[in-house]
């Protein structure tokens, strides 16, 4: 059995990738966005298309996941992934070319998935041969993690007036340092088909019927997700009465993610995973609707704790179940259910910075990400009467 200094480094590793490829790589646009705005020509449709660009990068990043097997390969993928997360989040600064722009995102979205996908799944087949509790909340501690890091860089980085490019230079050199520990701690990985005390990994896989529901309920989570994800602060700056405040309900959204998936880990296993996900889903939809309801600080802040508190515990939940699915391949199944969360992200972001450009505001948006996440609770409602069923028709056989 390993010590519990083995298992912490190795749950370091991940918390330090999802540091880069998330926290840096992903989230840094978020609180920047309002920034290029004012110094640069850019504008909110143009936000949402490179917003897309980016998330399309992660579907990209998801296919290529879903379809290696080779344990090693994905180790190798990992580590190249953490390099184009330092190098593409520093270029940003050399650039206000469109294209230029639009491909670097599109490649940081590539590298978001292997702290989100190829870690987790190297992680989790860690620690389910290594006879650990199969949980990943620990792990996407590292996404709050992030969001409050980088909040707290960049308003350091606003406050002492350096230029929007300027700060995405030293945030490059920021994932470079966070970079280290995410490759010196992530172990090899063992390939053969058994724990360390030789017992055999089996996988279970749900029924069809079973994973394309789960499929367009993440979806929905999707959609839900990336609207708040990328204009939070943008939003929150809009309202003349909270000027000066996105950057700190950013941090909130942080700070409540940080704890987050280890709760619904707690949660999960009291209820079981789809009525913990339900829960989620239901709660988040609050928090997503919230801005477009008031603009009253109060009604932000709880917004950004809302939020915060359940996306990221949305993916970790489902991506333990595909986790356990498939234990001796783990990131293949995780890869196929963030395809379905990215065709949202890329689609969700140009939509919204389109009707936000016409309409002056992002509450239509907001308002359509909360029906997506609405309907999605209504899925996982079904997902929940198709699992007894499924249970019972197993007892009888």
């Amino acid at each position: 059995m390993p010590t519990t200094y083995e298992r912490m480094k190795v749950l370091l590793a991940g918390i330090f990738s999802m540091l880069v490829t998330i926290g840096v790589a992903r989230f840094a646009y978020t609180p920047l966005l309002p920034i290029m705005q004012e110094a640069t020509w850019l504008n909110d449709q143009m936000g949402g298309w490179l917003a897309a660009g980016n998330y399309l990068g992660y579907m990209v990043g998801a296919i290529i996941a879903a379809s290696v097997s080779s344990l090693i390969l994905k180790d190798r993928l990992y580590r190249i992934y953490l390099i184009l997360a330092v190098v593409t989040t520093a270029l940003m600064s050399f650039t206000e070319n469109v294209w230029l722009w639009l491909v670097l995102r599109f490649v940081s979205g590539m590298t978001s998935s292997g702290g989100m996908l190829l870690a987790s799944g190297l992680i989790l087949n860690w620690l389910l041969r290594h006879h650990q509790r199969a949980e990943l909340g620990i792990h996407f501690a590292g996404a709050g993690l992030g969001i409050v890091l980088v909040s707290v860089v960049i308003e350091v980085m606003v406050n002492v007036a350096i230029s929007w490019d300027l700060q995405w230079f030293y945030l490059g050199g920021l994932a470079l340092l966070l970079a280290v520990p995410a490759w010196r701690w992530m172990p090899t990985p063992d390939t053969r088909p058994m724990t360390i005390s030789g017992e055999a990994l089996v996988d279970a896989p749900p029924s069809r019927l079973f994973m394309t529901l789960l499929l367009v309920a993440y979806f929905c989570a999707g959609y839900g997700y990336v609207i708040s994800a990328t204009f939070i602060v943008d939003i929150v700056e809009s309202q003349p009465t909270l000027t000066g405040m996105g950057q700190y309900v950013f941090l909130l959204v942080g700070l409540a993610a940080i704890p987050a998936a280890i709760v619904w880990d707690h949660i999960a296993r009291a209820i079981g995973y789809l009525r913990a996900l339900a829960l989620a889903y239901g709660v988040q939809v609050i928090g997503i609707v919230l801005p477009a309801l008031t603009d009253s600080l109060a009604g932000v802040f709880l917004s950004a704790i809302l939020y915060g508190g359940t996306f990221i515990g949305c993916v970790s939940l489902v991506l333990t179940m595909a986790g356990r699915f498939f234990p001796t391949k783990p990131a293949k199944l995780m890869g196929k259910m963030t395809l379905s969360y990215g065709v949202a992200q890329i689609v969700a972001p140009a939509l919204t910075g389109a009707l936000a450009q016409q309409a002056g505001n992002y509450n239509l948006g907001l308002y359509l990400a909360g029906g997506f996440v609405t309907f999605g609770t209504g899925v996982i409602v079904l997902l929940i009467m198709l699992e007894k069923r499924e249970a019972r028709a197993q007892a009888v056989a």
